[in-house]
């Protein structure tokens, strides 16, 4: 289920996290759901979908942290 448009991400990432993190969260997901489709390329018993939105906060969190408000910001 990749994601065609920032429009699908969700609620906790487009209400949170700037455009361009958003952005950057779609472009990782969407790669991490085609390198990880195959379940071997996976550990533990993670579904795919699990892998992809944990390689998308990951690249989110390399340019941006959560503030005290609960929002994301660049560092």
């Amino acid at each position: 289920m990749p994601y065609q448009s920032i429009s699908e991400l969700p609620d906790s990432v487009r209400d949170h996290v700037p455009k361009h993190a958003q952005e950057i969260y779609m472009e990782a997901f969407n790669s991490a759901w085609d390198e990880y489709r195959d379940e071997g390329e996976r550990r533990g018993d993670e579904s795919r979908e699990e892998v992809a939105h944990k390689v998308a906060w990951s690249a989110v969190k390399k340019k941006y942290s959560r503030g005290e408000d609960g929002d994301w910001h660049a560092k």
